[in-house]
């Protein structure tokens, strides 16, 4: 296994272009890159890429497998504010372990999004 962090978060969608400008919503702090010749592309958040793609018969979308979980500072405002730009809450909120608390939010096209705020520092 490679010892570097991951470099790429793919997301399944079948309009991949309003995707795309919903997770630029979602992620304010991303910069878009635009691939040439076309308009593909995807959004970066520092070293991360996040690849918004056609969903095709091989790889549909929704929540069908591995959710990738963001930290947050504030669950609920994110929450709130993920809700606002048409996110729907799927799973929780709910406490885990070391006081944490986590949520899965799903985009308009069904693929969920994690959220995870770290325990209040004692």
């Amino acid at each position: 296994m490679p010892d570097s962090p991951i470099i790429a978060v793919m997301i399944h969608a079948a309009d991949w272009r309003a995707a795309t400008d919903w997770y630029a919503q979602a992620f304010p702090q991303a910069r878009r890159v635009r691939h040439e010749p076309d308009d593909f592309g995807h959004l970066q958040l520092g070293e991360l890429a996040l690849e918004i793609v056609p969903s095709d018969a091989k790889v549909g979308q929704g929540p069908a497998g591995s959710v990738v979980y963001w930290r947050v500072a504030d669950l609920s405002g994110e929450l709130q504010r993920l809700e606002a730009l048409g996110g729907r809450l799927y799973r929780g909120p709910m406490a885990i372990e070391g006081g944490e608390w986590i949520c899965q939010v799903q985009d308009p096209w069904g693929n969920c999004i994690g959220l995870r705020q770290p325990a209040p520092l004692a």
